[in-house]
């Protein structure tokens, strides 16, 4: 499974993957970048990489390295695909690096292409309008692979249909397809509803990843797992639930709206560019109402590829 998306890409990748471990597949897991231990990009069944195998693909492809000079992401890309292959999982879900078209990890025919959204990010290397950015990550969609789509926007979504119908490549839209109503935030879980507009079936779901926008991330994943059921994967209800509602405990994701400690309440989340940011001071807007804080301190760390002032300009003065 490819995924690509300028957010929310990270969260889905780890959703699905749970999801299909309850299921009982052996699951790879392919993610960046890492938080505090490089291991943790390549995954199976939520256990690292082993710290051998990351020593011995480096000196076995030393010589090979010194020749073509790959990048740092492309040499970890083939140590994935690799140890994925050597351990024979059953399913890969493969998170792209940046954009799409151009990204090492799109020499993949995958059974599944999801794109989360489009924001501004990386407009160094993918563009600087929304419509070069979805035109870079609709770059992963591939000739009759199916596509889902998190989120559209009127600028995107015929950049999407039109490359899905030039490569009969079947597409949908996760939030044409699902409603979320009655979302209910605590500081371990998020909890919601989800109806089916095809079938008007409404479900509830509890998530661990506690972030409101992972209710977007939510529809897209049970968007996928429509489709890769109708490819023959057996997921039962609990496998699905049971995935939802233990990701961290499953995948070792962190640093999505994570609620480390209370009193003080200390919150840690990855959002690096203009829409995440938006979505963690609409979350912190929501704590508040609930509970006026006296004072709230950010510590923000950013790389330079980053559009720092618009960011800065998002926050309190």
């Amino acid at each position: 499974i490819h995924i690509a998306g300028t957010n929310g890409k990270g969260s889905t990748s780890h959703m699905l993957a749970a999801i299909l471990q309850e299921a009982g597949y052996k699951t790879g897991l392919y993610t960046s970048p890492h938080l505090k231990d490089f291991r943790e990009r390549i995954k199976i069944n939520g256990e690292m990489i082993a710290e051998n195998f990351v020593v011995d693909f480096v000196q076995r492809t030393a010589e090979i390295t010194q020749k073509i000079q790959p990048s740092f992401f492309e040499l970890t890309v083939a140590m994935a695909f690799e140890y994925f292959a050597n351990e024979k999982v059953d399913i890969a879900v493969i998170e792209t690096g940046l954009g799409g078209r151009l990204d090492s990890t799109n020499i993949i025919t995958p059974i599944l292409s999801i794109i989360t959204n489009i924001g501004y990010d990386h407009m160094n290397i993918l563009g600087n309008t929304l419509e070069e950015i979805a035109a870079e990550k609709a770059g992963i969609i591939k000739q009759n692979v199916p596509v889902v789509i998190g989120e559209w926007l009127p600028q995107t979504k015929n950049i999407f249909l039109h490359k899905a119908k030039e490569l009969n490549a079947p597409l949908l839209f996760a939030m044409d397809e699902y409603e979320v109503s009655n979302i209910v935030y605590t500081e371990k879980l998020l909890c919601c509803d989800v109806r089916s507009t095809a079938e008007d079936i409404t479900e509830s779901f509890q998530l661990d990843l506690n972030g409101l926008y992972q209710t977007k991330n939510l529809c897209t994943v049970l968007c996928s797992e429509g489709i890769l059921m109708q490819q023959g994967f057996v997921i039962k209800n609990a496998a699905e639930k049971n995935g939802l509602q233990n990701v961290k405990k499953l995948t070792g994701l962190h640093g999505r709206w994570d609620v480390v400690r209370e009193n003080p309440t200390l919150i840690l989340d990855v959002a690096h560019n203009e829409d995440g940011i938006k979505q963690v001071l609409s979350q912190l807007g929501k704590l508040t109402e609930t509970r006026p804080l006296a004072k709230i301190h950010f510590v923000t760390g950013m790389v330079k590829d980053k559009e720092v002032s618009k960011v800065l300009s998002l926050l309190p003065s």
